[in-house]
């Protein structure tokens, strides 16, 4: 908060807890770009993941201020929490609240500790019940934009600083139970067995052949998995898993799911395995408006870098915001594609050239919010 108001924010704090700063516009009540990211972190996660994005945007503000200069637009900084879900098993609650989008009944979820959401909120002087009034209108808004670590690998591979987002991924999870027959490791013969984690072991492979067929469009993960009973003498009757499927391409997302169901049942099968297949979760994909990511790649070509785009493999605080106001990110270089753990890290020369692509952006959103669909250059 107080870095927000030495850099010219006024600040204030919504009904889930969420830093909103607002830096006026050469208009009073103009419409904002509203610039966010989040600043909790998984547990035994890095310095960056989500707080550089607010860190720059406050920085644009104060070097706007620094050189006296009202936009004719607003900013508004917003620093979420909860995006990773770390604490409480929910994810993306202030950028979910803020876009007006339903959180369910939060109020008795707990955290490792036993303690409520409820709890915590009226900890800090905020009220479960009041949660409403962090709704906010889209038309207050032109857009959003969020910075963010890459947490992946291409752009240090390709020696690139920055690139625009395109789109984040959608992902489709659900856990699998295969039942076989525990037997004596000793005693049952090979081509009698019904050995439900070899039959999940062949499964693994198929869905990561499949994914490997998919040209890069698919991400395809088994997490997890348990096998029972879980002793070195024993043929394994019970194999617990998960799966989860990530891409871009709804309609690619859905066929995998049903490529991979037919899969594990054609294995099963063969086996002679029963397959469960339950609890699936949906997330959709989220694109970013073309209008808006297409300026963002101008801007990264006006302060001297390749233009670059990228989809997004993890989920952000923008997917909240993709079908609410026009949304688009700047990625920016992770060292060794590392993220999610303590040594993850940014060099200060892609820093550098993040704050100048936000800065040739914000002072030139005027430009682009003024011109016609399919004039975009």
């Amino acid at each position: 908060m107080a870095w927000m108001q030495e850099a010219g924010l006024s600040v204030r704090r919504d009904a889930i807890g969420t830093l909103i700063g607002r830096y006026e516009g050469a208009q009073p009540d103009a419409p904002a770009l509203l610039i966010g990211s989040h600043i909790d972190s998984v547990r035994n996660g890095g310095a960056f993941d989500g707080m550089l994005g607010v860190v720059l945007a406050i920085e644009c503000v104060s070097a706007l201020r620094s050189n006296n200069q009202r936009l004719p637009c607003a900013i508004e900084v917003a620093a979420f929490g909860d995006e990773e879900g770390s604490r409480f098993p929910q994810s993306m609650l202030g950028s979910r609240t803020l876009s007006g989008k339903s959180v369910g009944s939060v109020a008795g979820i707990q955290d490792q500790d036993g303690v409520t959401l409820q709890y915590a909120l009226k900890g800090v002087g905020l009220d479960i019940a009041c949660l409403e009034r962090a709704h906010r209108s889209p038309h207050e808004f032109l857009g959003y934009l969020e910075l963010h670590i890459e947490q992946g690998p291409i752009l240090d591979r390709e020696g690139l600083s920055v690139a625009a987002v395109e789109a984040i991924v959608g992902i489709r999870r659900f856990h699998v139970i295969l039942k076989g027959e525990a037997g004596h490791a000793g005693t049952v013969p090979m081509e009698m067995r019904r050995d439900a984690l070899a039959a999940a072991s062949e499964i693994v492979l198929g869905i990561e052949a499949y994914a490997n067929q998919s040209e890069g469009r698919l991400r395809a993960t088994v997490g997890k998995s348990e096998a029972f009973p879980g002793a070195i003498n024993i043929i394994p009757g019970r194999v617990a898993f998960t799966v989860e499927l990530r891409s871009a391409d709804r309609s690619g997302l859905d066929l995998s799911v049903l490529d991979v169901t037919s899969l594990i049942e054609t294995i099963c099968a063969r086996r002679n395995i029963s397959a469960t297949i339950f609890d699936r979760q949906d997330f959709e994909p989220a694109l970013c408006d073309t209008r808006l990511t297409a300026r963002l790649e101008d801007c990264i070509e006006t302060a001297g870098h390749p233009r670059k785009r990228l989809v997004s493999g993890a989920g952000h605080d923008a997917m909240m915001m993709c079908d609410w106001i026009p949304t688009t990110m700047l990625f920016i270089r992770s060292p060794g594609g590392i993220s999610h753990h303590p040594a993850e890290t940014v060099e200060l020369k892609d820093v550098a050239a993040a704050f100048d692509v936000m800065m040739t952006f914000v002072t030139s959103l005027d430009a682009w919010r003024g011109r016609p669909e399919g004039e975009m250059q």
